[in-house]
């Protein structure tokens, strides 16, 4: 009896905190929905510039889909009516470790592809900070029912890393398409009103 009431006690806890994150995860799930949408926006407009290396443009535009899904999911995940946070963390532990093994594969696909040499902030943004917060939230989901405060803490952080990567992922990828990847005719004409 002493244990059925000790686990009781423990759910409403869990509980209690999974509560005090709702309008957190609010913002992130609709920041991400939204920034997805705005993706695709983007790719449509770029679409008629010629392709320099399609094998580029998958290796960098993907996984930043795939980090504002990761947010958007996680976002919903916690904000479903859980009775435990046993499966959920299962279920972002899952994630965190797929997440991880995904993006080990997508420094290997930079290393492979030609089309574009990756600097420093490259490796830093498309492959270390993403594989770090796969791991934090793989470990969070290893301690979230003895430390169920500071593993939400870290579902957190990883959710808004995500938000954040995909965001700087995004404005390096259109700063490139604009600025530097422009065909040869738009930068001809530009050349041609300067010396105007």
């Amino acid at each position: 009896m002493a244990i059925g009431a000790f686990r009781k006690r423990g759910l409403r806890s869990d509980m209690a905190e999974f509560a005090r994150w709702e309008s957190f995860y609010g913002i992130v799930g609709s920041a991400a929905g939204a920034l997805i949408g705005l993706q695709f926006v983007v790719l449509t407009l770029i679409a008629e510039r010629p392709i320099r290396s399609a094998e580029a443009g998958a290796t960098y535009s993907t996984p930043t889909i795939i980090h504002f899904c990761t947010a958007l999911l996680l976002s919903a995940l916690l904000r479903a009516p859980w009775d435990t946070i046993i499966f959920v963390a299962a279920i972002w532990g899952a994630i965190g470790f797929i997440g991880a093994a995904y993006s080990m594969n997508v420094a290997r696909r930079m290393r492979r592809q030609n089309g574009y040499r990756p600097v420093f902030e490259d490796w830093l943004f498309h492959a270390v900070i993403p594989f770090v917060a796969h791991v934090v939230l793989a470990a969070s989901a290893v301690v979230a029912s003895t430390h169920t405060r500071e593993a939400l803490f870290a579902v957190g952080g990883a959710s808004l890393l995500f938000l954040f990567i995909g965001i700087h992922n995004s404005w390096d990828a259109v700063s490139y398409h604009v600025f530097f990847a422009r065909p040869k005719e738009d930068n001809q004409r530009q050349d041609a009103g300067k010396e105007r």
